[in-house]
């Protein structure tokens, strides 16, 4: 499985960006899909997450900005950022939690990331 994000880039204060995050491969259902960042200097931190089901996290500095979703028929997992903060700035990673089945049916879960795509909120 492979995760590709994209859609980062430079915006002004209280712009919007659209994240995509697409997986390729076989073999293979998603369940829970995430968001994480980074920025300069600090930890990664959880930004939100959407699980198999729909149902969907976000940490506080952004609830009500953004926005994850998913589209299952195209294993594609979406970040909506609306109302972008200087505080946004950072390296943005997708990842998903995936199932399979190995060859005498034993399920097998994994996690993939993808690479980051920058974010930057200029003031």
């Amino acid at each position: 499985v492979q995760l590709q994000a994209s859609g980062g880039g430079l915006v002004q204060t209280g712009g919007s960006l659209r994240l995509s995050c697409a997986a390729s491969g076989s073999g293979f259902r998603i369940t829970g899909m995430g968001w994480y960042r980074q920025a300069r200097g600090k930890e990664r931190e959880l930004v939100a997450t959407i699980s198999s089901g729909g149902s969907t996290n976000y940490a506080d500095s952004v609830k009500g900005r953004f926005t994850i979703s998913r589209d299952n028929a195209k294993n594609t997992g979406y970040l909506q950022m609306d109302g972008l903060k200087p505080e946004d700035t950072a390296v943005y990673y997708c990842n998903a939690d995936t199932l399979s089945y190995t060859s005498s049916e034993e399920p097998v879960v994994a996690r993939y990331w993808g690479k980051g795509t920058q974010v930057t909120v200029s003031s």
